[in-house]
């Protein structure tokens, strides 16, 4: 079972979160939280996989909530706004996903199943607007001093998360193990000084945008074939 704690401050919203869950067969809702402080103690209490966590809350909000909550569990906010403060904050801070409300049932059951998983996911309207902002910024990033530090296989899953590419599908295209493919993964995200696939897919991404491949190698993803 998929235990999820539930962070939103308005009831309404939680019951309607908590019976969208409670409907799958292999999820199961252990908590409630409606302020970002209150999430965080719970998390630290009840150590679930995945907290689905709104932005906007009292005493704490859901973004200073996930900087804490990101080492004990996965977080996948999930908010009404997609303001690009609210979506480079919650990533910065280790989300491993970004959903808007208007997101459907069985959307968001699969996306908690997804980062439960240790996989990444972003709202595809949001991606959009992270790739064009990376497009344009010319700086070095977060994290890219630590490029030239990762293998050449390493390097290679680094490629596919900047494609977006599940461990699944990195494991086929690379021709390995998807045990394998995880540990490349994290080892990637220890070297970088990272907090989530979904950090080193932007990484992956602003680095390509702006050209730099580092000692070792050119790091812009590979063209079909």
């Amino acid at each position: 079972m998929i235990e999820v704690l539930v962070a939103d401050d308005q009831a309404a919203v939680r019951a309607g979160l908590v019976l969208i869950l409670g409907a799958a067969p292999d999820v199961r809702v252990v908590g409630e939280a409606a302020d970002g402080r209150r999430a965080v103690e719970l998390a630290r209490e009840l150590r679930p996989d995945v907290v689905l966590m709104d932005v906007r809350m009292p005493v704490l909000d859901g973004i200073g909530a996930t900087r804490e909550i990101a080492g004990i569990a996965d977080v996948l906010v999930l908010t009404t706004f997609d303001l690009d403060e609210y979506v480079f904050g919650a990533l910065r801070a280790g989300a491993a996903g970004f959903l808007l409300k208007d997101v459907d049932a069985d959307r968001l059951v699969e996306a908690v199943r997804t980062v439960a998983a240790g996989e990444g996911i972003i709202a595809p309207k949001v991606t959009r607007r992270l790739i064009g902002a990376f497009a344009g910024r010319p700086a070095a990033p977060p994290g890219a001093a630590g490029l030239e530090g990762l293998t050449p296989r390493e390097r290679e899953v680094f490629r596919c998360l900047g494609e977006g590419l599940s461990n699944g599908e990195i494991a086929r295209r690379l021709d390995m193990a998807e045990t394998t493919t995880k540990t490349h993964v994290s080892r990637i995200l220890g070297k970088l000084g990272l907090r989530s696939r979904v950090q080193a897919a932007i990484l992956a991404q602003e680095t390509a945008a702006g050209g730099r491949g580092g000692p070792g190698g050119d790091l812009t993803p590979p063209g079909p074939g």
